[in-house]
């Protein structure tokens, strides 16, 4: 069992990018190697400016490469809730920015030709409970009379052909949610941001940033200093000392994964007979979809632990019996992978972009950050260029930090999966 993540194992390897100079001066600096820098970088170079990228550890190390690899359509809270905080107006142009943003994707699939399986093969949100899909009733209503969102509701009996497992009471169809191949896919838009003439650095961290006098930045890092006319904070869930700010606004939730050794065609089709992507709407709830070689990929909380190889493998023996429970016909497959990751919430649980101090940043992806990221890349490299309308989510502004002295560790998340686990057992 290979303790690494399946997509970054698994994608064509890419070169070793470290140990080169580093130029003294860019007119945009990007601190993290993950989907929002690069997409930061790679649209920024395509206008033209000099760009320099600089990774702590290898492209896609962090959240980037570890996900679920779903590029699914919906904002991170409830169409009703977006409603009720922002109004009909503005919760309908944030809705179609995440709708927008699997669509960027897939575009720059093809413009870049990065062959990464993306296919819209349709998310099933699932019903743990039957309350839970009475409230998928309404929620379909809602996204088709005030967001223009058509959605497909099946029965438990319907789902039947969808899902190889008695486990759910029905589920939303959403046909247009993308799976991708996300190692393929991060490599792939590193080496188009490098062909649009941005420069990419990895194994040096930034350590530091200074204000100049003339409203630009000193970037010290690992390697060398660097003076830049702009900096992009892109760091999200791996936010280290060197952004004290953005620590205490994010919650890092660990989440873990399981993959199965291949399941051959047929078994596959017999689990998930469309290869659609599942999302579950328990409170503690999982992930799973079949991988472009018909294997299992199944994720979820598991525990709430930082992740480190002893942890994995212990998260990762909570998701084979989760796994089975749901399809009891996997008792006997073999596990080829479990690795875990963090993923960055913020305290309201939507994403947020701008600019503090001068310092532009995209943050919170809350689980959907593989078109977020992607998307948010694009509208910071407007920004820069003068265009803050290009922000889908400004003015939201990050919320007030509601516990006392937070400093970016989450001490209280054991306690607070406690309470929804033993919700999610009340059924």
């Amino acid at each position: 069992m290979k303790q690494i993540p399946y997509w970054l194992d698994t994608a064509p390897q890419p070169p070793d990018r470290s140990g080169k100079p580093l130029p003294e001066n860019a007119d945009v600096v990007v601190i993290g190697g993950g989907l929002t820098g690069l997409s930061t970088a790679y649209h920024a170079a395509r206008k033209g400016a000099s760009v320099v990228l600089v990774e702590k550890d290898k492209i896609g190390s962090g959240a980037s490469g570890r996900n679920g690899s779903m590029c699914t359509q919906g904002i991170t809270i409830a169409p009703g809730e977006a409603r009720k905080r922002y109004g009909q107006e503005r919760a309908l142009e944030l809705y179609n920015s995440f709708r927008e943003a699997v669509d960027l994707v897939e575009e720059l699939t093809l413009k870049e030709h990065i062959d990464c399986d993306f296919v819209r093969s349709g998310r099933l949100g699932v019903a743990f409970k039957p309350g839970h899909f009475e409230a998928m009733k309404a929620k379909q209503r809602d996204l088709a009379e005030n967001f223009g969102h058509d959605t497909v509701l099946l029965s438990k009996a319907e789902l039947r052909s969808e899902l190889g497992s008695d486990y759910y009471h029905g589920a939303l169809l959403d046909p247009l949610s993308a799976g991708l191949h996300v190692g393929k896919y991060v490599y792939g838009l590193a080496e188009a941001a490098e062909r649009a003439g941005a420069q990419i650095h990895e194994r040096n961290a930034a350590t530091g940033l200074t204000k100049t006098a003339d409203g630009g930045f000193l970037v010290e890092t690992l390697h060398g200093t660097i003076r830049a006319k702009q900096v992009m904070a892109a760091t999200d869930a791996y936010t280290d000392k060197a952004l004290p700010w953005f620590r205490k606004r994010l919650i890092n939730v660990g989440s873990f994964i399981i993959v199965t050794e291949p399941l051959g065609e047929e078994r596959a089709r017999s689990v998930i007979p469309k290869a659609r992507l599942v999302v579950d709407s328990k409170n503690i709830g999982h992930y799973i979809r079949l991988t472009p070689d018909n294997r299992l990929a199944f994720g979820g909380r598991a525990r709430f632990a930082p992740s480190n190889p002893a942890s994995d493998v212990k998260s990762g023996d909570v998701l084979k019996r989760e796994m089975v429970e749901i399809f009891p016909q996997l008792a006997d497959v073999r596990i080829d992978y479990v690795w875990g990751g963090t993923v960055g919430f913020s305290w309201d649980r939507v994403p947020h972009a701008g600019q503090v101090d001068g310092l532009y940043y995209s943050m919170g992806y809350c689980g959907h950050g593989v078109q977020m990221a992607t998307y948010m890349g694009r509208a910071v490299a407007e920004m820069m260029d003068g265009k803050p309308e290009a922000n889908p989510l400004r003015g939201l502004g990050f919320p007030k930090v509601p516990v006392p002295f937070y400093n970016g560790t989450a001490w209280f998340l054991p306690f607070g999966g406690a309470y929804y686990k033993a919700k999610d057992r009340l059924r």
